[in-house]
């Protein structure tokens, strides 16, 4: 009987542990799933692929984009801001991020903030943002973006 009570209590402390290495297993797919999203979009961009950056956000009317005093709902409102924004190679520039900082809220939800900068022949505007990412069918896709210049 000792043991088997010795043993219920070790499978008692283990359980937590295995399902904490099991959580931080998903998150560090999760985690390099977002990354991958930020690289591909950085990817597209210096590529002059505003429809390939765009493919990082959520297609949603509910996809929301702040910048300054301006709200955009909608991913193809966002869509055509781009567009008409950064209609010439030397308007886009080369896109980085960095200092990535990405927090789970939940297993379908998560917070990134960061960096951004684009090098252009006659300036290097930069700033920073907040990106909410939310798990879709099409795989992790940003649904809020909130990015401010420095410049």
């Amino acid at each position: 009987m000792y043991r088997v009570l010795q043993l219920a209590v070790l499978i008692l402390i283990a359980i937590p542990q295995i399902m904490a290495q099991s959580n931080s297993g998903t998150q560090l797919k999760s985690e390099a799933a977002i990354r991958a999203v930020l690289e591909s979009q950085a990817k597209a961009w210096n590529n002059g692929d505003i429809d390939g950056y765009m493919d990082g956000y959520d297609r949603s009317d509910k996809t929301v984009f702040i910048s300054g005093d301006s709200v955009s709902h909608g991913w193809q409102t966002v869509h055509d801001r781009y567009k008409k924004s950064y209609d010439t190679r030397e308007k886009m520039g080369v896109l980085s991020f960095s200092d990535l900082e990405i927090t789970f809220t939940s297993s379908e939800s998560a917070v990134v903030l960061g960096r951004w900068r684009l090098k252009r022949a006659n300036d290097e505007p930069h700033g920073t943002f907040t990106l909410i990412f939310r798990r879709t069918k099409a795989g992790w896709r940003i649904i809020h973006d909130h990015t401010s210049s420095a410049t």
